[in-house]
């Protein structure tokens, strides 16, 4: 299916009648997150690049599609299973009209300019989309290329961005003004090529940027430190091909975990990668929530007499904050947030990195949900113990993070709930309604 058909196809609106309990197995999908990052190192070489377990999901076949118009090979071995090979790369592709339209609806297509950079001495990105969901700086990523010598430019008619280098980059030290996954990720990109070493301390951390760098290192890069925030990259002349496997996805694994505890479902989460997982089954645990490991899967009893939030240990209300990693990720606040609506107990929700995520919670507040927004960065919930269902109504979702916490407290309230604007969820979550009904959902894509 081509690309445009596949947009087509996921435009429309979810109808869920709510108030039904789930049960079953589900398999996550791989990671967005990492898929939009590991793609990108195919440009690094001519040799042939096979990535396995990629979700087929809006922002990741929107990416394959830029690559394949950059001139690489793209080979379908079958499901989330591609080979790429970019030993004809078209550069010029990046100049024309076309790819400032392409490369502004996704903001995963930055990821492209480090290695573009690195291999070909220029690379150019428009001002790209992606969630409304506040400023999202691109500092980090320009100032990384311009230490490791290349020009900036910025066309700001066009709000077109590009770094040009007349020869090779060079290493140096850097120390980012934030720790920026995609950010750090693209430098890595760039440096791998580059003449000398280049160190890079308060690098991110995340087990995306981590496998990241092992597929790199597979490529034949020596990058050593992975795993921590100062990261060491020592140049090499030139990268060869690799097979790499995504993680699966930690948000749509704690998107499960809420589902099961909101809509009090006994559901099992296989394959988790509990490893790379950090601290988001502890925090679920400290809403109350009880999951077990069993294996490499999470197993969700039924919460038949709800859930209780734990209070810290001086009895003070509960705070859940997100934080670079090791901390706890700002795409799961939004779940938590919906989760705690049913809680026994009060929470507040902090989120830091992104000033405008929260302001999803009037449509909860419209379903019945008590809630207290304090400022664009923290709510108060104050949860109803199942005492008080939510009421169905019609929402539209605003970015992924908020659609899939909507379509969870739909799937937990009294009545018939419409969500538009439902290619936002499709953007990060595979075939959502189809894996809801083999649950036992009553969802329908309209």
């Amino acid at each position: 299916m081509s690309q445009n058909l596949r947009t087509l196809k996921n435009m429309g609106t979810f109808k869920i009648e709510g108030g039904i309990r789930l049960k079953g197995e589900v398999t996550p999908q791989g990671a967005k997150n990492e898929a939009l990052q590991v793609l990108c190192p195919c440009l690094l070489t001519s040799e042939k690049v096979r990535v396995t377990n990629i979700p087929d999901i809006i922002d990741v076949n929107k990416l394959i599609t830029l690559l394949g118009n950059l001139g690489v090979k793209i080979q379908k071995n079958g499901p989330g299973d591609y080979t790429f090979q970019a030993d004809e790369v078209n550069v010029d592709y990046l100049k024309t009209e076309a790819f400032k339209k392409e490369g502004g609806s996704l903001r995963g297509s930055i990821m492209i300019v480090g290695p573009l950079l690195a291999r070909f001495g220029c690379g150019y990105i428009p001002k790209p989309g992606g969630d409304k969901i506040g400023r999202r700086r691109l500092d980090t990523h320009f100032e990384g290329f311009i230490n490791l010598g290349a020009k900036f430019r910025y066309e700001r008619e066009d709000h077109f961005y590009g770094v040009e280098t007349d020869g090779k980059l060079k290493g140096t030290y850097m120390l980012l003004d934030e720790a920026s996954v995609t950010g750090t990720a693209n430098i890595v990109m760039a440096a791998v090529l580059a003449e000398g070493t280049t160190t890079i301390y308060n690098a991110a951390c995340e087990p995306y940027l981590q496998q990241l760098c092992k597929m790199l290192n597979a490529m034949g890069a020596k990058i050593s430190g992975v795993g921590s925030n100062l990261l060491t990259i020592e140049g090499v002349e030139s990268l060869g091909g690799c097979e790499h496997r995504i993680l699966p996805d930690m948000i749509e694994i704690g998107s499960w975990i809420g589902l099961a505890a909101m809509t009090r479902s006994e559901i099992t989460i296989k394959n988790v990668s509990w490893d790379n997982l950090g601290v988001i089954p502890n925090v679920f645990r400290k809403l109350g929530i009880t999951l077990e490991r069993r294996g490499d899967d999470i197993y969700i009893p039924t919460h038949e007499h709800g859930y209780e939030i734990k209070t810290d240990i001086d009895g003070s209300i509960l705070t859940i904050a997100d934080a670079p990693w090791p901390g706890f990720t700002p795409d799961l606040l939004s779940i938590v947030l919906v989760v705690a609506t049913q809680a026994n107990g009060d929470v507040l929700i902090h989120q830091k990195m992104f000033e405008s995520r929260l302001f999803f919670v009037d449509k909860l507040i419209d379903m019945g949900a008590k809630i207290m927004l304090c400022d664009p960065h923290r709510a108060v919930v104050m949860g109803h113990n199942f005492k008080s269902q939510l009421k169905a109504t019609v929402m539209s979702s605003p970015d992924i993070r908020a659609g899939i916490s909507l379509l969870i407290a739909a799937l937990s309230a009294k009545g018939t709930s419409t969500i538009q604007n439902i290619e936002q969820i499709d953007r990060g979550y595979e075939r959502i309604d189809e894996r809801l009904r083999a649950l036992g959902a009553n969802i329908v894509r309209v």
